[in-house]
C-alpha cells in the first residue's frame, strides 16, 4: 500500500496561486459567452464598440486554455505531492513555470483586449493577431513544459527510491497526462514559432494554411483529453473514497491512461475531414484510430459502475439497483462529478458523429459542434472540477467543507446542470438545421432558414444566462472556501484499492516500451501526410486582420 505524504503549507500555496489563476479566468471567460449568446438572438448590440468575434477570441482562450491548464496543474501539483513527494527545487521550479505561464497570459489577454487579436481559440490563418499574441501563447507553452519535467523528474526520483514497487497509480496517471501534453504541444508550438510569429513580424510574407491547421489539429484534439483525464484521476482514484469504496482494479486503470496515451494523438485529421489536400486515406486511418480512444473510455464507465454497484452491495442494497440508493446524492463532492460523467454518456455519442466521416458532413460547420463542446468539456471536465474544489480548496486553505459549501455546491451544480440542458441542448437541435457556428450573425437578412434555428438561439441566450449564474454561484462559494469556511483539517480522499484484485502487470510500467509505441503511432499516422503537405503546398497566404482591411 502506498503511504500518502503531507501537503506542506508552501506547496498548498503553489497549488492554490493556479486556482486564483483558474477561477478568475472562469468569471471573465463566462462573462464573454453571456455577451456571446446574447448577440446570436439578433436583438443586443455590445456597447463601445466591442466586436463580436474579440469576445468570441476572449471567450475561448480564457476558458479552453487559461482556466483549464491552470487547474489542471493546480490539481495535479497536489497529487504529486501527496503521493510521490516534491523537493524544494521543484516547488521552485514549479513557481517559475507558473509566472511565465502568468505572464504570457497577460500578454496574449492584453492583444485581445485591444483589439489586436480577434482570430479565435484556434486562430486559424490568414487570419492574423499581433506578434505579441503568438510571444504569450509560447510563454504559456514553455510553462507548461517546465511543469512537464518536474512532474517527470517527481516520478522518476521516487522509482528510484522505492526500487522494485509500483509507482502510486494518480502519480503514473499526472505522468501518462502531462507526457501527452508536452508531445501534443510539440505541433502548436512548431506552427506559432516556425511559421506564426516570422509571419505576424514580416519576417516572412506568406504562411502555409493547410500546415499550420494540421500542426495545431495535432495538437488541438490530445488537448481535449489532457482536460479530460484529471476528471478520469478523480473518477478512479477519489470518488470511490467518498463513496466510502474502494478502487476497483488499479490496473485497469493503469491499462486506459495506456490507450489514452497511445491512440490521443495520432487523431488530429478528424478535425480536418472536409479540408482539402489531405489524402483521403489518411484522413481515414486517423479516424479509425479515434474510435480506438472510445475503448478506454468504455473501460472506465465499467470501472465506475462496479464501484458503484459494490460499494451499495457492501451497505446491503441488494436488489438489482437497490445499490442505486445508496449512492451520496446529497455530497456535492459526488454529485458534480456524477452529473459529469451521465453528460459524457451523449457526449461522447456526439463525438463519434463528429469523427464519422458521413455524418460530419452534415454537422461540421454547423453550432452543433460548440454544442458537443459544451456538453464534454463545460460540462462533464468542469463539473467534475467543481467537484474537486468543493473538497480541494478547503484542503489547500487549512478549512472544511461545512453544510453550507455543501449546501452551495448542490445548488450551483443544478443551476449549471440546467443552463447547460438549455444552451448546449438548443445548440445540437439548431446545428442540425444548419445554423453556423464562429458568426455574430444570426437572422441573415430574414432568410427563411434562420427563422428555423433563431429561436434555438433565444435558449441558448436563457441557458447562457443561467450558466452565468451558476459561474457568479461558483466564484462565490470559492470565496467562501477560501476566507470564510471554518478552519480544520479537510480530508484529501484518495482511495485504496480492492483487497482481491488482480495484480498490476509490471509491463504497464515499462515507459520506453509505451513511449516508443506511441511514437510509431505518431510517425506512422503523420509523416507521410505531412510531407505530402510540404511538397505540395498550395500558395501560401499574407495575412488579414479582423475587421478585414486592417492587414
Amino acid at each position: 500500500m502506498t503511504v500518502e505524504m503531507k501537503l506542506s503549507r508552501k506547496e498548498a500555496k503553489l497549488s492554490m496561486a493556479h486556482m486564483w489563476v483558474a477561477f478568475i479566468s472562469l468569471l471573465i471567460g463566462g462573462l464573454m459567452g453571456l455577451l456571446q449568446t446574447l448577440v446570436r438572438t439578433g436583438k443586443v448590440t455590445l456597447p463601445f464598440g466591442i466586436d463580436y468575434y474579440q469576445v468570441l477570441t476572449v471567450h475561448g482562450v480564457i476558458l479552453a486554455l487559461v482556466l483549464t491548464t491552470f487547474f489542471i496543474i493546480g490539481f495535479q501539483t497536489t497529487l504529486m505531492s501527496k503521493t510521490v513527494g516534491m523537493t524544494d527545487r521543484q516547488r521552485k521550479l514549479g513557481w517559475l513555470a507558473f509566472w511565465v505561464m502568468t505572464i504570457g497570459t497577460i500578454i496574449t489577454a492584453i492583444m485581445i483586449l485591444l483589439g489586436e487579436a480577434s482570430v479565435l481559440y484556434t486562430f486559424y490563418a490568414p487570419l492574423a493577431a499581433h506578434p505579441l499574441f503568438y510571444i504569450g501563447l509560447t510563454l504559456v507553452i514553455v510553462g507548461t513544459w517546465i511543469v512537464c519535467f518536474v512532474n517527470f523528474h517527481q516520478l522518476y526520483k521516487w522509482k528510484k527510491q522505492h526500487p522494485g514497487e509500483k509507482s502510486p497509480l494518480l502519480a503514473f496517471m499526472v505522468v501518462i497526462n502531462m507526457l501527452i501534453w508536452f508531445v501534443a504541444t510539440l505541433g502548436v508550438a512548431a506552427t506559432v514559432l516556425l511559421q506564426f510569429i516570422p509571419w505576424s513580424m514580416g519576417i516572412v510574407d506568406d504562411i502555409d494554411i493547410l500546415l499550420s491547421r494540421t500542426l495545431f489539429w495535432y495538437f488541438g484534439h490530445p488537448l481535449v483529453y489532457f482536460w479530460l483525464l484529471p476528471a478520469y484521476m478523480a473518477w478512479y482514484a477519489i470518488i470511490p473514497k467518498i463513496l466510502g469504496g474502494k478502487l476497483f482494479s488499479d490496473g485497469l486503470a493503469r491499462l486506459s491512461f495506456i490507450l489514452f496515451l497511445l491512440f490521443s494523438i495520432p487523431v488530429g485529421f478528424h478535425h480536418q475531414l472536409l479540408e482539402p489536400g489531405i489524402d483521403p486515406l489518411w484522413k481515414y486511418i486517423q479516424v479509425v484510430l479515434t474510435f480506438a480512444v472510445v475503448i478506454p473510455s468504455l473501460l472506465t464507465a465499467f470501472s465506475m459502475f462496479a464501484v458503484f454497484e459494490s460499494t451499495g452491495r457492501a451497505k446491503g442494497f441488494n436488489s438489482l439497483f437497490g445499490w442505486f440508493k445508496a449512492l451520496p446524492w446529497k455530497d456535492v463532492r459526488f454529485l458534480a462529478p456524477m452529473v459529469g460523467m451521465i453528460a459524457f454518456i451523449p457526449g461522447g455519442a456526439g463525438g463519434l458523429i463528429n469523427a464519422s466521416n458521413q455524418l460530419n458532413q452534415v454537422v461540421h460547420n454547423t453550432i452543433w459542434v460548440t454544442g458537443h463542446f459544451h456538453i464534454t468539456v463545460a460540462t462533464t471536465v468542469m463539473l467534475t472540477f467543481f467537484g474537486i474544489s468543493y473538497w480541494l480548496i478547503p484542503v489547500l486553505t487549512g478549512r472544511k467543507l461545512d453544510a453550507k459549501t455543501n449546501r452551495l455546491g448542490i445548488i450551483q451544480t443544478i443551476v449549471w446542470t440546467v443552463g447547460m440542458i438549455f444552451m448546449s441542448g438548443s445548440m445540437h437541435i439548431a446545428g442540425l438545421l444548419g445554423a453556423p457556428r464562429r458568426s455574430s450573425f444570426s437572422e441573415y437578412g430574414g432568410t427563411e432558414q434562420a427563422t428555423e434555428w433563431i429561436g434555438y438561439q433565444f435558449a441558448q441566450a436563457i441557458g447562457g444566462t443561467i450558466l452565468f449564474i451558476g459561474i457568479l454561484l461558483m466564484i462565490y462559494t470559492f470565496l467562501y472556501m477560501t476566507f470564510f469556511a471554518p478552519k480544520g483539517e479537510e480530508e484529501f480522499p484518495i482511495a485504496e484499492e480492492e483487497e482481491e484484485a488482480s495484480p498490476t502487470p509490471a509491463i504497464f510500467e515499462n515507459w520506453k516500451l509505451w513511449i516508443g509505441v506511441m511514437a510509431v503511432l505518431i510517425l506512422f499516422a503523420y509523416t507521410i501526410p505531412l510531407i505530402d503537405i510540404i511538397e505540395n503546398a498550395p500558395p501560401g497566404s499574407s495575412p488579414f486582420k479582423w475587421p478585414i482591411g486592417r492587414g
